[in-house]
């Protein structure tokens, strides 16, 4: 991992990108999306993680988030990262054998030589982490995160697509409670 993408403090808040390995869809089904939401409400409540913006697409997963515990952030990363590759590997043992074959043989690359414990790796090792520096990036990034399903061609406006935080700054209902850093989200 380039050392400009590592958290070195762990309760500063982090723009962080979490990908899928070979940026494999696996996550394009809701159903799988919504295990993403449990999951982030399984650490904001029991691990102290405070996420101030998020959002889910079919292959990575974008969180402005900070620690607000005793747990460092890499050791929620990585609780979060290890309990999701289980669920997803659970539902990847479902779907069709031929796509099935190919995910996992690109999981199973993924894990190296090295590695006699691991079988598959579902999510990337290194994590794209960037330190909040003020409240100029806070703002640019969290438009990025909300624009992220836009620019896919999901949805025309950021607060049609349910699996991101883009709701609760326009003052709406999300799936995930967020800090909202700011007052009404101009851009909606």
């Amino acid at each position: 991992m380039s050392a400009a993408y590592r958290i070195y403090d762990q309760y500063k808040v982090y723009f962080i990108t979490l990908t899928i390995t070979s940026w494999i869809e696996v996550l394009k089904d809701d159903n799988q999306k919504r295990m993403v939401i449990e999951s982030l409400k399984y650490c904001q409540k029991n691990k102290g993680l405070i996420i101030y913006s998020y959002c889910i697409m079919s292959n990575h997963l974008h969180l402005i988030c900070r620690a607000g515990s005793e747990k460092g952030l890499s050791s929620i990363m990585r609780d979060f990262k290890r309990f999701t590759a289980g669920k997803i590997l659970r539902y990847v043992a479902c779907i069709p054998e031929k796509k099935r074959n190919k995910i996992l043989s690109e999981f199973s690359s993924a894990v190296g030589k090295n590695n006699s414990k691991q079988k598959y790796k579902v999510w990337q090792r290194d994590n794209r982490s960037i330190e909040i520096s003020s409240n100029k990036f806070l703002d640019q990034k969290i438009e990025y995160i909300h624009q992220n399903p836009v620019k896919a061609g999901i949805v025309e406006k950021g607060i049609d697509y349910p699996f991101s935080s883009a709701r609760n700054y326009a003052e709406m209902d999300g799936l995930l409670d967020v800090f909202v850093t700011y007052g009404k989200w101009k851009s909606y």
